[in-house]
């Protein structure tokens, strides 16, 4: 996985939960996502990426990563629960899930710099 790809897998999170959140059906499940290992970059990250663990950047990505799932895996849990959940507070441009997202992006891409 190349630093674009990684992105675009990190980046796919947001319609897959927007789908969910929509029409919470139990596909997802919030214990299933929480770990940050499971999913295509997590992977990267603990695998292939393990090579950046030099950079302070990595720390960065790992941590913003793990904080990302618990998000996400809160958001899933929320839906869960059968209320309506407002798309737009928890994955709008101010929700704690864009911030986090928005930080693991910035990780990668502060690291492909650092890699060239």
């Amino acid at each position: 996985m190349n630093f674009d790809e990684a992105i675009q897998a990190h980046s796919a999170w947001k319609m897959k939960l927007s789908r969910y959140l929509r029409a919470p059906d139990g596909s997802i499940k919030a214990a299933d996502i929480q770990p940050d290992c499971n999913c295509a970059l997590g992977k990267w990250i603990y695998g292939d990426g393990k090579k950046w663990n030099t950079l302070s950047e990595y720390g960065t990505l790992r941590t913003e990563h793990a904080r990302f799932h618990q998000e996400a895996a809160r958001i899933v849990s929320k839906a869960d629960t059968g209320k309506a959940v407002s798309e737009e507070l928890y994955l709008g441009a101010n929700s704690e899930f864009a911030k986090t997202s928005g930080a693991v992006v910035k990780a990668i891409m502060d690291i492909r710099r650092k890699a060239v």
